[in-house]
């Protein structure tokens, strides 16, 4: 036949048994059909993963338990005594909730996620979670945001939290002894570690977590083979592209130090998560198409012997075809319902039910809510190798609560519960809380040297020590050398641009022989661009795998090399997962005990305003680190257009309380901003982080200025120049109309102007001074590195004013810089004019701030610095402007001189273009 030749495409070194296989399964179909033949092709294929074949897995398989009953390991636990922790954790965790929905109508939150998924880290707690009692990082563990009332529940059974702090459980404001609402280490930093509750954030931060535990043990920073990485996620939550950006990552990289758990309980906040599809097959699809082991827990042991009486494979089947939106109803619906819908289609169905009673129907569990099956499951996924894990988990959300609670679509806004559904929920528990207790929903703990307690205490010091619980254990980092930055303080003849400065800066730091091996440069795959590939070659770029090719441009001196212990995170085109490697990095001293120093470089346009959720997140870690947003400014990066051209940024970063954002324009300010950073964050131990813009516009470096200090410069706010000697007695002279440049006719002294800038339009107000000077005009020139910390200090000033009536007034930095006596105030800076207005409570009315509002555009630097007004005629019409509305010019001579500097007072606002 045609078709013959193709059969030597796969060589086969005995037909005959290759034949005889296929003709076995061509029998089987013949004879028994399809279903017959797709069982069997399902029991080899498992039968070959269990040999560790190697074959590619399917990427579904059928809806049922991964782990058969034949294949569970021995359960070590007490499992009586550890049902009755799980239900004395499960009572006070609603317990805590209701006190403070009592105390105000919302307040407690929710009640539904932890009881869903009670089991499935009760198993983690008693049997696999390691804490960092014995000086090691222990495992990091990464829980769902809304599960925290069942973490603080078991951690006042413990004993490391009391009745006051469940007490004021979401009630942080007022009290020494709050807890926050979900995992926030910012207001708990002695407990929780990681932030999770954004969703989303929780997974794609685990997965870099357990890289760079593998970056630091590859680098010999750290030994963190004893450490795995547990992510908790809800089913819904999945849907986060956050949560599945980075998957592929893990399986390429083979971390089997990582395990996702996710908590399928079918339902989001307002319905099914796929009422007409299923989820967990899905899941499993998307798991094991990005290459990672998946290990389903569906049913509970109650529905094993049903599955090994259902020869015909009718009961499987049923399972594989029901969508979610019926097995939710099936939970609520009661044993007669199941009957009569899921076996009773069927009276083969049927008849594998008859011996249970409609109550045995109804309490046939699902898969997580059974800890032998979730401890098999977790037990097989610490002992996998070669790559990630998942755990995929059917529950039923609110499981325990009652029928008015449990898989309603209401359920996770379901915050009370009344006295006689409380009752209903102790009776379920077997608790010895009296009737008459019931209406304040008391705690109950047995006592210290209770059975449950010692035994919860055991299991912990075996594991050594309790969860979650963060530890600082980092030493200081030595100053930098002088060495590093040195050089900038001389300037530079040759046009650079800051990012370039800032290339320079880092390859020093990285050669310091102190803290050189503590930096670690990320970038998303714009290296190149900002000019940094020669760090490629010079420490290479981390590759879990070391680099198995010969790379394109081996023969350049600046090749592409990879290596096992290159110290460059090039994440690729994914500003998240940089973001997400960032986070790791920068909470690495407490983590691992090992200070990092990060430096993450991006395209400033795509930084907060594209990852704000997990900048925000890395603040409430107390992350420390510096956060580069390169090729900054709506008008500095030539061509690219309004989805590059950012002016904004720093307006989005001012938010955050405990961000230092600069905008330096030159090398010796981006120097002094690192060299303090590094000894804020990682001298002193200040949990902050720094932003800092660079841009891409090459100009020649000045020299510092002689005097000029380091806190002068970090301060906000300094002056760079002073007004020019115009050969004029005290003042400025203005030239009106038509007279020659430093004419005296019109003119009225008074103190010079002030022109402020920032970042590269600096250089246009430095230009603008020298217009003005050939025009008569005095002017100097103050550069603003940081309109942020100077509202931060204007604010603090405020309110110490708002509070001391009595004492002195404090005057902020920024109004001792530019006080109301001077000249007339100029700001121009390649921001929108919010960035230097953040200061305007604090400057005198006779400003004007000049900025890039409006949406970007594609065009050289000079055209576009035209269009948004910020270029140096405009800066010193400006000035004019100033000089009019402050007396000391004549209005029409400043609107002749605004025309002499062809600027048109008719040209449309660029807002409106």
């Amino acid at each position: 036949m045609y078709f013959d030749e193709f059969k030597h495409q796969l060589p086969d070194i005995d037909p005959s048994e290759t034949q005889e296989w296929l003709d076995a399964l061509d029998q089987i179909h013949r004879q028994e059909g399809d279903e017959r033949a797709r069982f069997v092709l399902y029991k080899l294929l498992k039968r070959a993963r269990q040999l560790h074949i190697g074959l590619p897995p399917l990427t579904q398989t059928r809806y049922i338990n991964t782990i058969s009953p034949e294949q569970e390991p021995f359960f070590p636990g007490d499992e009586e005594i550890e049902r009755r922790i799980r239900r004395l954790i499960r009572w006070n965790a609603v317990a805590m909730v209701l006190r403070a929905n009592n105390r105000a109508p919302g307040l407690g939150g929710h009640l539904a996620t932890y009881a869903s998924a009670a089991t499935l880290y009760e198993v983690g707690f008693n049997h696999f979670f390691r804490g960092k009692d014995d000086g090691g990082a222990g495992d990091q563990i990464f829980f769902q945001g809304h599960a925290a009332p069942g973490i603080y529940a078991r951690a006042f059974l413990e004993g490391r939290l009391t009745e006051e702090n469940l007490d004021h459980f979401r009630q942080e404001a007022l009290s020494p002894d709050g807890l926050p609402s979900y995992p926030h280490p910012r207001t708990m930093p002695d407990f929780w570690e990681f932030p999770t509750v954004s969703m989303g954030l929780g997974p794609i931060a685990a997965i870099y977590q357990a890289r760079l535990n593998r970056y630091l043990a590859n680098r010999g920073l750290a030994d963190t083979s004893a450490s795995r990485v547990w992510a908790f996620a809800g089913d819904g939550e999945m849907d986060e592209p956050e949560s599945v950006t980075a998957l592929s990552l893990a399986a390429r990289e083979g971390l089997d130090n990582l395990i996702f758990v996710v908590n399928c309980n079918l339902q989001r906040l307002d319905g099914p998560v796929r009422g007409n599809g299923k989820i967990i097959q899905e899941l499993e699809g998307l798991f094991r198409g990005a290459g990672w082991n998946v290990i389903k827990v569906i049913w509970g042991r109650e529905w094993d012997d049903l599955l090994a009486r259902d020869v015909d494979g009718l009961l499987v089947n049923k399972m594989n075809e029901t969508p979610d939106g019926e097995f939710q109803k099936f939970s609520v619906a009661g044993g007669a319902y199941i009957r009569e819908h899921f076996f009773g289609p069927d009276q083969r169905l049927r008849r594998l039910v008859e011996n249970l009673s409609d109550d045995e129907l109804a309490r046939l569990r699902r898969g997580g809510h059974d800890y032998r099956k979730v401890y098999a499951a977790y037990r097989a996924a610490t002992e996998y190798r070669g790559g990630p894990t998942v755990v995929l988990a059917k529950t039923i959300k609110g499981w325990a609560l009652g029928p008015g609670v449990e898989a309603r679509n209401i359920t996770h806004q379901a915050k009370k519960l009344s006295e006689a559904e409380l009752r209903v929920f102790r009776d379920r528990l077997q608790l010895p809380i009296p009737d008459s207790k019931l209406k304040d929903a008391p705690y109950y703990h047995p006592g210290p040297d209770s059975d449950e307690v010692r035994y919860m205490l055991d299991r912990r010091h075996a594991l050594v020590g309790s969860v979650p619980k963060r530890v600082v254990r980092a030493q200081p980092l030595p100053a930098p050398r002088p060495e590093v930055d040195v050089e900038f303080a001389a300037g530079s003849e040759v046009a650079v641009s800051t990012t370039m400065a800032f290339g320079r800066l880092l390859r020093n730091l990285i050669r310091d022989p102190q803290i050189g091996s503590h930096v670690v440069p990320i970038v998303p795959d714009e290296a190149r661009t900002f000019g940094l590939d020669p760090l490629f070659k010079e420490v290479g770029i981390y590759a879990a795998l070391g680099q198995r090719y010969e790379p394109v441009d081996s023969d350049l001196v600046l090749s592409y090399r990879e290596a096992k212990d290159g110290q460059v995170l090039e994440e690729g085109i994914t500003e998240a997962g940089a973001v997400a490697s960032l986070q790791v990095a920068a909470t690495s001293y407490a983590t691992h005990g090992v200070p990092l120093i990060p430096f993450y470089i991006f395209y400033s346009m795509f930084g907060f305003q594209r990852t704000g959720d997990q900048f925000w997140a890395l603040a409430d870690e107390r992350g420390r680190g510096f956060v580069m947003g390169a090729t900054a400014g709506r008008t500095t990066l030539m061509g690219e257009g309004l989805q590059h051209d950012d002016g904004h940024s720093h307006v989005l970063a001012s938010v955050i309380p405990n961000i230092r954002a600069y905008d330096p324009a030159y090398a010796y300010e981006l120097a002094a901003i690192v060299r303090e950073g590094i000894d804020r964050m990682f001298a002193k131990g200040e949990d902050v982080y720094y932003y800092v813009t660079l841009y891409n516009e090459n100009y020649a470096m000045p020299r510092r200025p002689d005097g000029l200090t380091d806190q002068q410069i970090v301060g906000g706010i300094y002056r760079l120049l002073a007004a020019p000697d115009l050969g004029r007695t005290a003042g400025a002279r203005v030239a009106p109309r038509g007279a020659a440049p430093g004419s005296k006719a019109g003119a009225r002294g008074g103190p010079p102007v002030r022109l402020v800038g920032s970042g590269s339009i600096l250089q246009q107000v430095v230009a603008a001074r020298q217009i003005l000077a050939e025009r008569g005009i005095a002017a100097e020139v103050y550069s603003a590195t940081s309109f942020q910390q100077l509202r931060a200090d204007g604010l603090a000033a405020d309110r110490w004013n708002r509070l001391h009536p009595g004492e002195q007034a404090r005057i902020p930095h920024v109004a001792s810089a530019l006080p109301a006596d001077g000249g007339p105030i100029v700001i121009a800076t390649d921001w929108i004019r919010a960035y230097p207005d953040l200061v305007a409570p604090w400057l005198p009315a006779c400003r004007l701030v000049l900025g890039t509002d409006g949406f970007g555009r594609s065009d050289t630097r000079e055209a576009l610095r035209d269009l948004f007004e910020i270029d140096a005629p405009h800066i010193a019409a400006a000035a004019l402007t100033g000089l009019a509305r402050d007396g000391r010019l004549d209005k029409a001579d400043a609107m002749a001189g605004v025309r002499e500097l062809g600027v048109n007072p008719d040209a449309l606002d660029p807002r409106s273009l």
